[in-house]
């Protein structure tokens, strides 16, 4: 944070960021890579079907439900304007400056959060590659050396690295989906699994807790929006990036939920406990040798995740450094890359750092901590991007009762999915997590209040900036 801002107005080297440069693969590869499929089979199924048992898969059809009501909003939104803020700038058109802080101070959470997640999961995929070959790698080199190069590559290129991200994404779907195939090729007996379609043993509270874990699966879908001052086309690139990306994530997440409990021959309990799913699946495939390989590639998807994460997270500093909410540092531009190098610097380091100081906890716990800690960040912003849509929609003279829907259904849903979370208790320290976002997003709320109360002309400037930018690049009235 920064002393208390004066009030100066946005700059406009706001426009420094390599415009035009991102085509609708590099956008797409931004949500899927954020989305990271390849943790879903690799760990994420595993805690699900700890809770949700053979409803796994109607879990994961749930959620993708859910959050394509979300979606659909963030659509509304993303094709009507381009930002680098993405819901910061959204929610800041529909409700508000103020509104709009409280939702990026969420995704600063959420953001760096799955960052710091799925580097701990990266850790744990790397030393599952080279266990069997005696070599251990210690854990806070694969935090060391992954953060450095996920600041590298999103420093220097955003194309460079959103491309990267949609082949190792692409690469690994393929993979892990053709080894699933083969499950069915073994078991066709089971491809019409009455246990799982009849939900046999699951309870309405394991359903519930597995929820938030679903959503967890998908957070990161919308962050091709963040991309919305880099991409050509953003009014129409960036609504099919993210839609598209919800579609395919949500028919793999469903398929990877089903066909795992099928290849455990429908021994949820055991699945739900095993540590090292893609090894018990290769092996039960008669393929044991190929488990190194294969956390290899998990690995690699992982670090795709961070970058996608890190890559998110230095835009939204960037627009929120541009109007002074956060320290204006954030918002400078480095002249010959033209990335948000200082935020993207902070973004890697604040990762780096929190997996350091849980680097006792283990990596597992890591993940399990800082993961749930970003989901309800998320889902600050998802909510009130739900409530956003229909009320900016309003104002334009464009509402529709189809909006109205969509904006409820989604708001409802990221509503039920954060009572999942606290109801029933869960154990400790997962119970205390709640509080402390509470008490973070208190902060972030402090804040604003200050800034409101000692230099409103900020917030005037912000709302008069955020009017001419619409002028600027609205696409339709």
């Amino acid at each position: 944070m920064s002393a208390m801002p004066q009030p100066t107005s946005v700059s406009s080297s706001s426009a420094d960021l390599r415009s035009s440069s991102l085509g609708f693969m590099e956008t797409i590869g931004q949500s899927l890579a954020n989305i990271s499929p390849t943790l879903t089979p690799s760990i994420n199924v595993v805690a699900v079907a700890a809770l949700a048992g053979a409803g796994s898969w109607l879990v994961y059809g749930l959620s993708t439900l859910g959050l394509m009501f979300v979606s659909l909003n963030i659509a509304v939104l993303a094709s009507r304007f381009a930002a680098a803020g993405s819901f910061f700038i959204f929610i800041s058109r529909s409700l508000g400056p103020i509104a709009g802080g409280i939702a990026g101070w969420g995704l600063i959470a959420a953001y760096t959060g799955t960052a710091m997640g799925v580097l701990a999961g990266e850790a744990i995929f790397v030393q599952n590659a080279f266990t069997p070959f005696g070599i251990a790698v210690p854990t806070w080199l694969i935090y060391v050396v992954s953060a450095a190069l996920a600041w590298f590559l999103s420093s220097r290129d955003i194309k460079l690295s959103s491309r990267l991200s949609l082949a190792i994404e692409a690469a690994s779907i393929t993979i892990v989906g053709g080894v699933l195939f083969v499950v069915f090729y073994q078991h066709p007996e089971r491809i019409v699994d009455h246990a799982q379609l009849s939900l046999q043993g699951t309870t309405p509270k394991g359903m519930a807790e597995a929820m938030v874990l679903g959503i967890f699966s998908f957070v990161g879908f919308e962050s091709a929006a963040s991309l919305g001052k880099e991409t050509k086309n953003p009014l129409k690139a960036i609504p099919r990036a993210i839609i598209w990306s919800m579609v395919v994530a949500g028919a793999f997440f469903m398929f990877v939920a089903y066909s795992m409990v099928v290849a455990y021959g429908g021994d949820v309990a055991k699945l739900g406990a095993d540590t090292a799913p893609l090894q018990t699946l290769l092996k039960g495939l008669g393929a044991p040798a190929l488990a190194p390989l294969f956390y290899l590639i998990a690995s690699v998807s992982a670090f795709a995740c961070v970058l996608a994460s890190i890559n998110a997270a230095s835009r939204l500093l960037f627009s929120m450094g541009r109007y002074q909410f956060v320290h204006r540092s954030m918002g400078m531009v480095h002249t010959k890359h033209q990335t948000p190098h200082y935020a993207v610097a902070f973004a890697a380091i604040l990762s780096l750092v929190v997996n350091l100081a849980l680097l006792g906890t283990g990596a597992l716990n890591t993940f399990g901590y800082t993961s749930t800690f970003a989901t309800f960040g998320f889902i600050v912003a998802y909510f009130l991007i739900s409530v956003s849509a229909p009320i900016y929609l309003k104002k334009q003279g464009q509402l529709k009762l189809a909006n109205v829907v969509v904006g409820i259904l989604g708001a409802v849903a990221m509503i039920g999915g954060f009572f999942g979370s606290v109801y029933p208790v869960p154990d400790w320290p997962y119970n205390l997590l709640p509080y402390l976002f509470v008490a973070y997003m208190a902060f972030g709320l402090i804040w604003l209040a200050m800034l409101k109360k000692r230099a409103p002309q900020v917030l005037d400037k912000i709302e008069h900036d955020l009017e001419s930018s619409e002028a600027a690049i609205f696409d339709r009235k």
